[in-house]
């Protein structure tokens, strides 16, 4: 569904779950910068007046998730700490095109968020499948399904307000330069890392 071209290693949520402090701290900061990346497109294209009620759910939802990780955080002793640089994002957010007309930078703006949804999606679903934490690997299950849902909102969006080709061939380009950056990852402690 999600046609990632590099899938990744079972043995990430080994790591992942060796630290559960850093996991959630740093999906606590993915779900905050999804919501500020929400809005930011809302401030970007106020015009596009259904796109903008959609992104407005959007925002909401992951500043839901945020207090839901915040909760989580809290509940088994841990406190949130500052802030840190997603590389994995900051890689994609490079392959942004920007300058372009206006419409061309929609499009990116739209695939580089399906992108990271997707990727997180396929992340939350190794942890689902792999961490011994029941309570972590349901909670992992019911956000997965939100991430599929907003992966595909932004693809949907992409193609209704510009031109379904040429978002299909993007979109193909995105999924080639994702696999060469994740084939750098998978090693780390944090969602993408």
């Amino acid at each position: 569904m999600l046609g990632l071209k590099l899938p990744t290693d079972p043995r990430w949520a080994n790591i992942a779950e060796s630290n559960l402090e850093e996991i959630l701290i740093d999906h606590a900061w993915c779900e905050q910068k999804a919501t500020s990346n929400a809005i930011s497109m809302v401030v970007s294209y106020p015009d596009y007046t259904e796109m903008v009620d959609v992104l407005l759910k959007i925002a909401q939802e992951e500043l839901s998730h945020f207090e839901m990780v915040h909760q989580k955080i809290k509940a088994r002793g841990f406190k949130l700490t500052p802030e840190r640089k997603d590389s994995y994002v900051n890689e994609l957010y490079k392959f942004m095109r920007t300058g372009y007309r206006r419409e061309i930078v929609l499009m990116d703006r739209l695939l580089f968020s399906a992108m990271i949804e997707a990727r997180s999606c396929e992340r939350f679903k190794v942890l689902t499948e792999n961490i011994k934490d029941k309570e972590l690997a349901d909670f992992y299950h019911e956000l997965m399904i939100s991430e599929a849902g907003h992966y595909t909102t932004f693809i949907q969006l992409a193609r209704k307000h510009l031109n379904p080709e040429e978002v299909d061939k993007r979109w193909r380009e995105w999924l080639d330069f994702e696999s060469k950056v994740i084939a750098n990852y998978g090693k780390g402690e944090t969602i993408h890392g």
